[in-house]
């Protein structure tokens, strides 16, 4: 069995990552896949600008030719030398599976390669194989934790030598993270905005990511749950300018309504109004996001929060079978969502 805790990636790529040649990276955050995988590749020693020895393929181009994989791994380059082969959208597709388990068998001995996945559960059918294979390294990428954010922001800060105030960085983290790439740009940005200067502090922040709910979905779960039709279209367009993946949205957003489910179910069970169970079970939430749920509390019954929450996890799992249609189905399960707030608070 090959696998690394997500906190152990970086010293995996710096001591043990030559010891392997497949590599399968998912986890529901995007952009660290996205960068764990772009890191990996550096580490192949395959060079990347030339097409004769990367080949990049999306899941859709397998679902194609299911051979493919086998034929491109097992095949000897053009000009000789070692290729990299890059797979991206991948999630539990029968055929990628079966190529992955017979690739395992026996050493690649002139091919690398890499598979972008989502975020897999434990026993999927792709994970498992992955992590049985002792010849496949399995590597998770789950949400920055604020260890791992203070540690990008140094990385990005002390390469343009520049330091940065306590309250800045408090107020920087609990801005950013949720996607390590709309993450790191909004560093890099913060590290540009401040170029020349010994300190950031914590007015920079403000200045320039006071538009920080441009990387946050906070903004658009909280126009779902209001009902809020033009905050909701603004507040996605924002996400997708900055790159951040549309299912993260819809991950908050039944995260959210799994909370409210919760809350219905004290206030009947006590027979509480919604204000005490906000003081209770919402005292972790930002004060500005209060009256939203408090709000939502009031409008939607347990059998239509039920029934919500149900229809959000069919469009993860839909999401998730099909990535190559996830924004689309993202966004038209969210707009439903929207709306029936505003059906309701009408």
């Amino acid at each position: 069995m090959a696998e690394i805790k997500s906190h152990e990636f970086e010293t995996f790529l710096q001591k043990s990552v030559r010891n392997y040649r497949i590599f399968v990276i998912y986890g529901p955050d995007r952009g660290l896949v996205s960068e764990r995988a772009g890191q990996l590749a550096g580490k192949t020693g395959v060079a990347l600008d030339d097409p004769f020895s990367l080949t990049k393929l999306d899941i859709a181009d397998l679902q194609k030719d299911p051979g493919r994989l086998v034929d491109e791994a097992q095949s000897i380059g053009l000009f000789g030398g070692e290729k990299l082969i890059w797979i991206r959208g991948a999630a539990n597709e029968k055929y990628l599976v079966d190529s992955l388990a017979l690739l395992a068998e026996k050493p690649l001995e002139a091919a690398y390669l890499i598979v972008e996945a989502g975020d897999l559960k434990k026993g999927s059918l792709l994970r498992k194989t992955a992590e049985a294979a002792r010849a496949v390294m399995a590597v998770p990428s789950y949400a920055d934790d604020s260890r791992a954010l203070n540690g990008l922001v140094d990385a990005e800060l002390g390469a343009e030598k520049i330091g940065i105030t306590p309250a800045a960085r408090q107020a920087l983290i609990a801005l950013i993270g949720g996607d390590r790439i709309a993450s790191r740009n909004e560093v890099r940005k913060l590290a540009l905005y401040c170029r020349g200067l010994d300190t950031v502090e914590e007015h920079h922040v403000t200045e320039i990511i006071g538009d920080a709910s441009a990387i946050s979905v906070d903004d658009a779960v909280d126009a779902i749950l209001g009902g809020d039709l033009n905050g909701f279209i603004h507040a996605m367009q924002k996400i997708s300018s900055s790159k951040t993946a549309i299912f993260l949205v819809l991950q908050a957003c039944l995260k959210q309504f799994q909370l409210l489910d919760t809350m219905r179910a004290e206030m009947e069970e006590k027979r509480q109004q919604a204000p005490q169970v906000m003081q209770t079970m919402g005292r972790h939430l930002h004060f500005r996001r209060k009256p939203i749920l408090e709000q939502a509390l009031r409008q939607w019954s347990a059998e239509s929060i039920a029934r919500e929450s149900n229809r959000l996890q069919a469009a993860i799992l839909q999401s998730r079978r099909r990535q190559v249609l996830e924004d689309s189905v993202a966004m038209q399960t969210l707009l439903s969502t929207t709306l029936q707030s505003g059906r309701k608070s009408a």
